[in-house]
């Protein structure tokens, strides 16, 4: 079965346009997902709509958009009252920014999509498109109403396509100094230094998804069969945390059997230590039988 598009349009530059759509990238459907049911009867159990102070059922026709002024006081804003002030799609990305690839801060990036030509006379324009963002390793930026809201989308080219990113507002991106004010800085130099480089020169590596697997999920699914199957599933025991007195010894922990890196000395290994010479243990010596005198 084909996968349905969440949205068809037009891809523009200039005075080049193909007819695009556009589809999801990232999906949970395969995730285990569950329902909320009735412990005594087994049966499923359905979300209401409550007033919060009279606790009485709302039914939908009665239900409205609030937006609170004051503490209880609400401005109502009905459905026809929001498409009105939303702005209407033109159902068109044009690409009017060309940026680097890596351009945009990652925080910014909210959902990836793919985008691709919806038929054979769009293709050809959509390869030169594509073909000239590859060439030219740059990134584009549009804007467009999707799914009732005008978004920016960052459109990235692909071996196969481009992918189109819906992009965070900079008003919904917490300023990061928010976070991090309270991070003190300190020089780190010297063996220090030369150890956490080595460590990471040690782990480099490529990002491959497959590798990653999820384990929550994992769990679940095992959880969910041994149920079925009436097994009961042993806890695994947590892992003990390994108890690191400073952070010169947590790095020389880290390196494990590797060697070190050039230039720095060795951890000493740990020796028990020498008994004191009253505390050595006495050499057990047979008695020697007397000799007879001659004579």
């Amino acid at each position: 079965m084909a996968p349905r598009a969440n949205w068809k349009g037009y891809l523009k530059v200039g005075e080049l346009s193909c007819q695009v759509a556009l589809y999801t990238a990232a999906s949970t459907s395969d995730r285990v997902s569950f329902h909320i049911v009735n412990r005594e009867t087994g049966h499923r159990v359905h979300r209401q709509m409550v007033d919060a102070d009279t606790g009485h059922e709302v039914e939908a026709e009665d239900i409205v958009k609030g937006y609170e002024v004051s503490s209880g006081q609400y401005v109502f804003l009905e459905p026809d009252e929001i498409k009105a002030a939303v702005p209407e799609s033109d159902k068109t990305l044009e690409l009017d920014t060309f940026i680097p690839c890596n351009g945009v801060d990652t925080t910014y990036i909210d959902r990836p999509y793919y985008l691709a030509p919806v038929d054979k006379p769009s293709a050809d324009v959509f390869a030169l498109i594509r073909k000239g963002l590859q060439e030219k390793s740059v990134a584009a930026l549009a804007r467009t109403v999707l799914f009732r809201r005008l978004r920016t989308v960052l459109i990235r080219p692909t071996e196969d396509g481009l992918i189109a990113s819906t992009l965070n507002y900079d008003y919904e991106v917490r300023p990061a100094k928010e976070i991090f004010a309270d991070i003190k800085d300190f020089e780190i130099e010297g063996e220090m230094l030369d150890l956490a480089r080595h460590i990471i020169d040690t782990k480099r590596g490529k990002f491959d998804p497959t590798k990653f697997d999820d384990r929550y999920e994992t769990a679940l699914a095992e959880l969910i069969r041994a149920k079925i199957e009436g097994r009961k599933i042993k806890r695994k025991p947590a892992p003990e945390p390994k108890k690191v007195s400073n952070l010169m010894e947590a790095l020389r922990e880290s390196i494990g059997g590797a060697s070190p890196p050039p230039g720095t000395k060795p951890a000493a290994k740990k020796t028990a230590p020498k008994k004191a010479a009253s505390e050595k243990k006495p050499v057990s010596r047979k008695t020697a039988a007397p000799q007879k005198k001659a004579g």
